[in-house]
């Protein structure tokens, strides 16, 4: 089965390049039961990317959010607050339990970090912030919280065996 991705234009295809890679453009959500894909969010500089994984159901998703909070008329993808409901939905759609998921947070850096900074422009504290506060509210247990630093983020998850990976500018890849 397809990984399905979704934007506020409706469904994408997979990339022409490897066919099990699919990845999680600014805004998207990508959610598979395929167990040879990796599921990738690329450049996650103060984005969010959020990574669920049911290993009973074997269903994997990923959220690269760029904003904290929905504004309406606009994709869901977009904004941390409603799009982990979005891939919650989206992944019980393909058989997994929300009881089962486990939940990895990574992102958030503060990219644009300057002494006189104003908190308000830190967009990156306060999509990890909120993505915090959702999982909360939701009852969603988030196992690994790799979010912060000035840095950005490449995320992958292995539908194989649910292996999750952080590779961080400059300090190398690791596996959370």
């Amino acid at each position: 089965m397809a990984a399905i991705v979704s934007t506020k234009a409706g469904v994408v295809p997979p990339s022409a390049g490897d066919a099990h890679v699919k990845a999680a453009s600014l805004g998207q959500i990508v959610v598979s039961r395929d167990g040879e894909d990796v599921l990738v969010a690329y450049g996650l500089g103060s984005c969010v990317g959020v990574v669920g994984w049911d290993p009973q159901a074997r269903v994997g998703g990923l959220l690269h959010a760029l904003l904290p909070q929905f504004r309406p008329g606009d994709n869901v993808a977009k904004y941390v607050d409603t799009g982990i409901l979005e891939l919650l939905r989206q992944m019980e759609n393909l058989g997994a339990h929300r009881q089962r998921i486990i939940w990895y947070v990574v992102g958030g850096a503060a990219m644009l970090k300057m002494p006189d900074m104003k908190s308000e422009f830190d967009i990156g504290s306060k999509n990890a912030e909120m993505a915090r506060q959702v999982m909360e509210r939701e009852r969603l247990h988030i196992k690994v919280i790799d979010v912060g630093g000035t840095a950005g983020r490449t995320v992958k998850l292995s539908l194989r065996d649910g292996t999750v990976s952080v590779k961080t500018l400059g300090l190398g890849e690791k596996i959370l």
